[in-house]
C-alpha cells in the first residue's frame, strides 16, 4: 500500500490547521505558503473533506477553515480513507460484494486481511494530537 500525495498534503493541511487553531479562521494561501503546496491542489482535497464535516469553512475576506473537531477525535486512518477511499492494502478487500472471482479458494486472503487488520489498528491509534505532541515544534515563550 503506498499513500498518495492527496493523503500525505491531507495529512499536513490538517496540522497545519492544528497548529494555527488559536488563530480563528486559516487561509488556504496561509497553508500553501507554509507547507509548500499549490493552493490549487488544497483546493482539490479540501473538496474531499466537504461532505465530512471535518472542517469549517468561512467564506470573504477574513475567511478560511477550522477543524470541527478536537485533534484528538480525529484519526490518521479516518483521513486516509477520505483521501485514499480506504486502507486495503490488495484490491479485492475494497468491497465484499466486488470482490476477487477467486476470493472462495485464495489461499493468500488470511495474509491480506491480516495485514489491513494490523494497518487500520495502527492508524486508527494515532490521532492528530498524538503526532502534535510526538513530533511538533516545542513553543518557547518569553516574557
Amino acid at each position: 500500500m503506498q499513500i498518495s500525495t492527496k493523503g500525505r498534503y491531507a495529512l499536513r493541511f490538517l496540522l497545519d490547521l492544528c497548529q494555527h487553531q488559536g488563530e480563528g479562521y486559516v487561509s488556504l494561501k496561509s497553508v500553501a505558503e507554509r507547507q509548500g503546496i499549490s493552493k490549487k491542489y488544497l483546493e482539490h482535497i479540501i473538496s474531499m473533506f466537504n461532505p465530512t464535516g471535518l472542517l469549517n469553512i468561512s467564506r470573504g475576506y477574513q475567511g478560511g477553515y477550522q477543524l470541527s473537531k478536537e485533534p484528538s477525535e480525529i484519526t490518521v486512518a479516518e483521513i486516509l480513507r477520505i483521501t485514499e477511499g480506504g486502507l486495503a492494502p490488495v484490491s479485492c478487500l475494497e468491497s465484499e460484494t466486488e470482490g476477487c472471482e477467486r476470493r472462495e479458494n485464495c489461499l493468500t486472503l488470511g495474509v491480506w486481511k491480516g495485514l489491513e487488520q494490523v494497518i487500520t489498528e495502527y492508524l486508527e491509534s494515532i490521532t492528530l494530537q498524538d503526532i502534535l505532541d510526538e513530533y511538533g515544534p516545542a513553543v518557547e515563550y518569553y516574557i
